[in-house]
């Protein structure tokens, strides 16, 4: 097992039954102030059309920046054609030339920089999580409302928990740990396998905190990689 301290002594700890083949980009922000999106929703617009241009007519299997997630999902027993990792949802999404959901400035905030790494982030309301932190595989029976969805099954697969239960993956976050308008702190969780770059995972973990400055107005934040270097 490996694991790293937050800023206010929690832990977050990679179980043996991940730690050989994943990796994350852990950010803890602080001070954010939720509000609608309508800055951060004129950037997704723009980029999404930027991405439609990219990727026209290329099926996406044959569009390399989603291999990595669809590893993330194979190594952990789950078919991607079947299970979509958040990141290709939201890109299939844009490509259809459908629009995404607006929510917040946070929410919307955190699909762009999904978009932007093709990458699955777990983003949590930080105050809604009870105690440590550890990232396994779930066992028989663990399982979490979703938003806006029926259970979201965690047997076998990767799954983020705490002294509660479950209340992340790779797939879908869970309506507990939700953001809303009196969130005040968000920890996000980057996911990608081991033998992705580690210094582009910093740069999409620095890059991720920035953007929190930018659209949530942010004024503290801390990031690092589990595990450490």
């Amino acid at each position: 097992m490996s694991f790293i301290n937050l800023p206010d002594g929690k832990t977050i700890t990679l179980d043996d039954s991940v730690s050989d083949f994943l990796q994350c980009g852990v950010v803890f922000i602080e001070q954010v102030k939720i509000a609608d999106g309508e800055r951060v929703q004129k950037e997704i617009a723009e980029f999404s059309q930027t991405l439609q241009t990219v990727f026209a007519n290329l099926k996406p299997s044959e569009i390399p920046g989603l291999a990595e997630a669809r590893k993330l999902y194979r190594a952990t027993g789950v078919d991607p054609t079947r299970t979509r990792p958040s990141s290709e949802a939201l890109l299939r999404r844009v490509l259809k030339g459908n629009d995404l959901y607006k929510i917040s400035n946070a929410v919307d905030m955190c699909n762009l920089a999904s978009l932007e790494f093709l990458l699955p982030i777990g983003m949590y309301d930080y105050n809604k999580i009870e105690g440590d932190i550890t990232l396994r595989k779930g066992k028989s029976g663990e399982e979490y409302a979703g938003i806006r969805k029926g259970p979201v099954h965690l047997e076998g697969r990767l799954g983020l928990f705490d002294s509660v239960g479950g209340f992340g993956s790779p797939t879908s976050d869970s309506l507990r740990t939700s953001v809303c308008e009196e969130t005040t702190s968000l920890l996000a969780i980057i996911m990608s396998t081991t033998s992705f770059k580690k210094e582009r995972l910093i740069e999409n973990s620095a890059h991720f905190a920035q953007l929190a400055a930018k659209y949530c107005f942010a004024t503290r934040s801390w990031h690092t990689l589990l595990p450490e270097e």
